[in-house]
């Protein structure tokens, strides 16, 4: 079960949101806010899983909001204004409903915010009978073998999952699939990479090499990259 929460302006987009709520057997109504100064006072109080969030509303704005926020929980954007869309996919919202949203829409939303919510709700550290997810890809889901990923790409909301087998498009983000990954055997190289570090045959100035693909390594992760993934296995025999 979702926990949800709506927060709107305006009394008849709150009651028709919450009419679509109730009719999702996954999601559970928490709350119904009018601005995000309550829903704070909100998320204080109970669990919240996923936000309808408006965009305009009186003292402070849904995308202030999310500016501002920490760990601000799964976000479905809902607005009149199809001007914000990529800003709010900028942080990392889950979806943008533009209004008057039709049950269809707002059910297909939903059931991202469920497929994702699986996904972080899985143990950061497989264990040894879970050695494997699921993700959908289109009408088809698919399952990947952590030992099969090469490594991992990121756009936006959607992400690549590279494998021996091939390669897995998906609407997850890098972030949120990062923190439930091994950080053992997975290592962040880049703003829109990860590795299977046990996957990577080379490093050759800011590239990693695995099998026939170069991954760049940003500035900001080399001297994490050569710290974990080299000096800790390095054969010196100076040292």
């Amino acid at each position: 079960m979702i926990n949800c929460a709506i927060i709107d302006d305006e009394p008849l987009a709150r009651e028709g949101l919450a009419d679509y709520v109730r009719e999702v057997d996954f999601l559970k109504l928490t709350g119904i806010c009018e601005n995000p100064v309550e829903l704070m006072n909100l998320m204080d109080a109970a669990q919240v899983d996923l936000i309808f969030l408006d965009i305009q509303m009186p003292k402070m704005s849904g995308i202030d909001f999310l500016k501002i926020g920490r760990n601000p929980p799964m976000v479905v954007i809902t607005t009149a204004y199809p001007s914000y869309a990529l800003e709010g996919f900028q942080l990392d919202v889950m979806d943008y409903l533009l209004k008057p949203v039709t049950f269809e829409r707002f059910f297909k939303s939903a059931s991202k915010a469920r497929d994702y919510h699986k996904l972080l709700t899985r143990s950061a550290t497989p264990k040894s009978d879970e050695d494997y997810f699921f993700i959908k890809c289109g009408s088809k889901y698919e399952k990947i073998l952590f030992d099969e990923i090469l490594y991992i790409e990121g756009l936006q909301n959607y992400v690549t999952i590279h494998t021996g087998k091939g390669k897995y498009i998906t609407l997850l983000n890098l972030k949120h699939l990062e923190q439930n990954l091994d950080s053992r055997h997975f290592i962040r190289v880049h703003k829109s990479f990860i590795v299977s570090i046990g996957k990577i045959e080379g490093i050759d100035g800011n590239e990693i090499f695995i099998r026939p693909h170069r991954i760049p390594i940003s500035r900001n992760y080399r001297e994490q990259v050569i710290e974990h993934v080299v000096n800790r296995r390095l054969m010196d025999k100076n040292r």
